[in-house]
């Protein structure tokens, strides 16, 4: 692996996963599942009260692994711990070694992503009781890819001065998984990335795009917080900053309440009134003729064709439209739904490529689209996981050993 040339301007061979593993529901019934280049090798569930229990449960897991031979001693062998976070701010626009003031740093950003940031934060502590000190952890932001935003995208028109003495700027997010989807995109395609212009789809329970120029995020949906941008699972994305306080006055609640409403209770769950969840809301919608599911469906791909339609403006057209995430890698049906109203500007999709892009494996390529389309469409398993791993891996290798250990 070639960890010292730019991920984004040149293409990399794909990194090479030994193991991989998933840990779900920490702090309550945990599950966790380990797999080798596709095949099972365990699965089991364990009360958890953090992620230091939660670590322990599956680096024991990995060691009886060991002793039975089914996996070599080397695999546990931790050298550095990659930790994604979601808020880096206006400081940190490259991934960072972890030490007590990046720490601080990142505590300091918390309100900027409260349902976000503090867990990431646990998570790095409780890895350090865990690994202890010797082991160099590096935090790797979601912020960071769109820190290439230019001046005139990530900034609101708002009073300057106010907006610089509160740092108020469009950060953008997901940038993890937008940058995974245009890496595997070109080593897919065998193309370079400073060549290729792109428009991503990160469609899941939070959604997101972003508008890729030649390797660089040149504009993403979601702004000073993920609430910007897309319609979302329980988010109400885009609307009128006036509605706010107008609910605090009508309701006679709180401003928290209120944003309480936009955040959790808004989106796909808000309008159909049932589920977040698309599959239960296209179920409702063709089955049983559910008009609020439907009209939820609707909304959601109705705001993605519109941000899809001022991506092709800011770019000047596009070589790819890219859908990854839960819903975007999942759901063949709201894929068609969302392309069937863009004929005009040459997306086309194959629909039985379409229908069988399902259940990739992470870093997994299938192209949807006719072969005559003007635009290609893909579907691509979301490999955040490499990224961090490529990104952890370059940002050490600036460091030397005892860099590493003053840290």
């Amino acid at each position: 692996m070639d960890v010292s040339s730019s991920p984004t301007t040149r293409r990399q061979e794909a990194p090479e996963s030994l193991v991989q593993g998933t840990l779900k529901g920490i702090g309550k019934e945990t599950s966790l599942k380990i797999s080798q280049r596709e095949t099972s090798l365990c699965q089991s569930q364990c009360q958890t009260d953090n992620h230091e229990q939660a670590f322990r449960w599956m680096f024991d897991s990995l060691r009886r692994l060991c002793k039975s031979g089914t996996i070599t001693s080397d695999l546990i062998a931790i050298e550095a711990v990659g930790h994604r976070v979601v808020h880096g701010g206006d400081r940190f626009a490259n991934s960072t070694i972890i030490d007590g003031s990046v720490l601080r740093e990142i505590e300091q950003l918390n309100e900027l992503a409260p349902l976000h940031n503090p867990a990431c934060l646990a998570g790095i502590y409780d890895a350090r009781k865990f690994v202890g000190d010797s082991i160099p952890m590096v935090a790797v932001f979601d912020t960071t890819f769109h820190h290439t935003l230019p001046a005139y995208a990530r900034t609101y028109a708002i009073p300057h001065e106010l907006a610089e003495r509160n740092n108020i700027r469009k950060y953008g997010f997901h940038g993890i998984a937008h940058a995974s989807l245009a890496k595997s995109y070109a080593h897919h395609t065998n193309t370079r990335l400073d060549e290729q212009r792109l428009i991503t789809l990160q469609l899941g329970n939070g959604c997101s795009m972003t508008a890729i120029a030649f390797g660089k995020s040149i504009d993403t949906s979601m702004g000073f917080t993920p609430s910007e941008g897309l319609m979302m699972g329980t988010r109400s994305g885009d609307l009128d900053s006036s509605i706010i306080s107008y609910l605090v006055k009508k309701e006679q609640v709180s401003v928290m309440g209120v944003q309480s409403w936009l955040n959790e209770h808004s989106g796909l769950l808000g309008v159909s009134g049932q589920t977040n969840d698309m599959r239960q809301l296209l179920h409702a919608a063709t089955q049983q003729n559910e008009t609020r599911a439907k009209l939820a469906i609707d909304m959601f791909c109705y705001r993605i064709r519109k941000y899809f339609g001022a991506y092709l403006a800011i770019l000047g057209g596009t070589d790819a439209m890219v859908f990854g995430g839960g819903i975007g890698e999942g759901s063949p049906d709201i894929r068609a739904l969302i392309c069937h109203e863009m004929k005009w500007c040459g997306v086309q999709l194959n629909e039985e490529r379409n229908q069988a892009a399902v259940g990739l494996k992470p870093g997994a390529v299938n192209k949807i689209s006719s072969d005559n389309a003007a635009i290609a469409t893909y579907v691509i398993g979301t490999d955040e996981e490499s990224w961090i791993a490529i990104e952890t891996a370059r940002c050490l290798s600036t460091h030397s050993p005892e860099e590493r250990k003053k840290v």
